[in-house]
């Protein structure tokens, strides 16, 4: 994501643990709720299979487990966002979906040194917005392998 600090976000802010975290609209597809999803042998323990949404196999990563969390059960709010990177579509297991906010450019800081169990790597900036802290992720290096 090469946007320039200035520039202002639209975003999907969704739940992981008690963090907020946040993608670019522009890369999301849609949000679902939770559907069988279908192993496929040899994967990465994270990547929980693939689903058939609207004719297209799209594969599931399960978000907690790709940042080193320990797994859930699914529950009532949990979410799966569809977002697209280049030719790429692939389905997010989030804890919830909330909503989708502007965040204004100048609110984005780089990321702190230390945020937790989530590796910076992962994360493009943190928006402050009244009393919320948004991590905002880079899907890139997310999906990267």
């Amino acid at each position: 994501m090469s946007t320039s600090v200035q520039t202002d976000w639209k975003v999907i802010a969704f739940r992981l643990k008690e963090e907020e975290y946040a993608l670019p609209v522009q890369h999301v597809r849609s949000i679902e709720k939770m559907q069988p999803i279908t192993r496929v042998p040899g994967t990465a323990r994270y990547v929980k299979g693939v689903i058939n949404l609207r004719g297209v196999v799209t594969p599931i990563i399960d978000l907690r487990e790709r940042f080193g969390f320990a797994p859930e059960p699914y529950g009532e709010q949990t979410r799966m966002i569809i977002v697209t990177l280049g030719d790429v579509e692939v389905g997010l297991i989030v804890d919830a979906a909330n909503d989708v906010l502007d965040i204004p450019g100048a609110s984005i800081e780089p990321p702190p040194e230390a945020i937790g169990a989530v590796e910076a790597a992962y994360i493009y900036g943190v928006a402050k917005m009244e009393r919320r802290l948004l991590i905002l992720l880079d899907l890139a290096k997310v999906l990267d392998q």
